[in-house]
């Protein structure tokens, strides 16, 4: 028997993934109820479809290269990959695609949990159609929270809607190796799951209307280039496609622009994703898009969104993570909720009017200066801040010092070891503005790099951190010294 039920907390939180996670986790820290609304998996996209699964698919494969690239480990190693084996350690790292731990942890938190729909109808008005059956009539006294993440985005190709294709969920949950994979877009995610599927015995090919890892410096992605071309992906750079179509017995065809097929047993589309605002009430409260346009919001340090009903006056809407579009990255994510969470519950107890300061624990400033980012490929590319033209667009005076990675860390490391490093310079203050690095087990490298961009370390004294010897940091100090120091 369905049940109308009205239910009054202080924060309702649209979405249980790790975003909405972390932000009831801060206001419930903060004193404050909250309760999370999930129609999917407590613990989202990046838990079950995203980083962990796709990281889980690519570790066996470079765990074994790295083997493999050092004499001695070469010998021993005798065997491919166990694409079984892999795939049940990955089943192992989703939980088999359960989230009874993650719903015990919110519980356990002190955070209620409404499985359903959940939809605004008005100011701190939500309704959500729960999964039991039941409707809820929920009120929030102080906040609505949206962290209902992302959905991937369909480029306008002829013929693409008609085909049955995989986007990163049917990637990372496979459960079998397709013969043949075809890959269409050259960002993060297609050219980690390329070399992924490749590795594990798929032939593969990668179509990308642009370069590949087009955001990066062009050094580092040439070496992620070379990388897959290594492991037998076939790249198709700079190559738009023309139409997709599905043959008889299930395979699928891409006409590429200028000529040329490509055909598959499975087409994975990793072409983008846009915020996941659909069907969530939104223009209720006076939030729509224009015409023919998705709809972006715009937020404040605090993730206060930019007009709603009654927002500008009595502050009540907010956006973390994939939903509020500024970076969608998961640690960028919780780093976001973290700072939504303590604002909201600061303004319940007057601890914050207005505006929060840039650094202080409500305002997500490292969003404006230091973003890191991993490309799990082997070799791995890794990135913080901004590139060297990103800072003279921002009207920095800008100058930046490269490097291969050449240290006695990494000849020991592995065998024939490529890499590079570039670091971006503020000339006027002396400080870190960027950091890029590309090669093997560069991302443990890349926190260092964040903590200098982020305190401002002037560069006479990071010289003073001397590098161990023999690692590979000790490029650090090669880099310093490129520089004049």
């Amino acid at each position: 028997m369905t049940a109308q039920l009205e239910r009054e907390f202080d924060v309702i939180v649209i979405g249980a993934g790790a975003v909405g996670e972390n932000v009831a986790d801060r206001v419930v820290q903060g004193g404050l109820t909250a309760v999370l609304i999930e129609a999917e998996l407590v613990g989202g996209e990046c838990s079950y479809w995203a980083c962990m699964p796709s990281k889980a698919l690519l570790r066996p494969g470079t765990a074994l290269h790295g083997a493999q690239a050092v004499p001695g480990a070469r010998e021993a190693v005798t065997r491919t990959l166990d694409a079984a084996a892999v795939l049940k350690r990955r089943d192992h790292f989703t939980s088999n695609w359960q989230d009874d731990s993650q719903a015990t942890w919110v519980q356990d938190t002190g955070i209620e949990l409404i499985r359903g729909h959940g939809w605004i109808t008005d100011t701190r008005k939500v309704e959500v159609a729960g999964l039991d059956g039941n409707s809820y009539a929920l009120t929030a006294r102080h906040a609505v929270v949206l962290a209902t993440g992302s959905s991937p985005t369909a480029p306008p190709i002829d013929g693409l809607a008609d085909v049955d294709y995989w986007t990163t969920r049917e990637a990372t949950s496979a459960r079998e190796i397709p013969g043949r994979l075809a890959v269409l877009g050259g960002g993060v995610a297609g050219t980690e799951l390329a070399q992924a599927f490749a590795r594990l015995g798929a032939s593969v090919t990668l179509v990308a209307r642009g370069g590949l890892l087009g955001a990066f410096p062009e050094e580092a992605a040439t070496l992620v280039a070379a990388g897959l071309r290594a492991d037998g992906v076939h790249l198709r750079l700079r190559t738009g496609t023309r139409n997709v179509r599905e043959n008889d017995e299930g395979s699928v065809t891409l006409e590429l622009d200028g000529g040329g097929t490509v055909t598959a047993d499975k087409l994975l589309v990793t072409t983008g994703r846009h915020p996941a605002l659909e069907g969530i009430g939104l223009e209720r409260v006076g939030l729509a898009a224009a015409e023919g346009k998705e709809l972006r919001l715009s937020t404040d340090s605090t993730g206060l969104v930019a007009g709603g009903t009654g927002n500008d006056v009595d502050p009540w809407l907010y956006a973390a993570g994939d939903a509020a579009g500024r970076v969608m990255l998961t640690h960028q994510g919780k780093y976001e909720a973290r700072a939504t969470g303590d604002a909201i519950a600061a303004r319940a107890s007057g601890e914050l009017n207005g505006e929060a300061a840039p650094w202080s624990r409500y305002a997500r400033t490292a969003n404006d200066h230091a973003i890191p980012n991993v490309v799990f490929t082997d070799p791995e590319l890794a990135n913080v801040g901004r590139t060297v033209q990103q800072a003279e667009r921002d009207g920095f005076r800008a100058s930046s010092v490269e490097l291969p990675i050449q240290v006695a860390g990494s000849s020991l490391h592995a065998e024939r070891y490529e890499g590079w490093v570039q670091l971006v310079v503020d000339e006027d203050r002396r400080v870190l503005l960027g950091a890029t690095f590309a090669g093997p087990d560069v991302a443990e490298l890349l926190h260092a790099a964040t903590i200098a961009i982020v305190g401002e370390v002037p560069l006479d004294r990071l010289w003073h951190a001397v590098p161990s010897y023999p690692t590979i940091s000790e490029v650090w100090l090669r880099l310093l010294e490129e520089y004049g120091l």
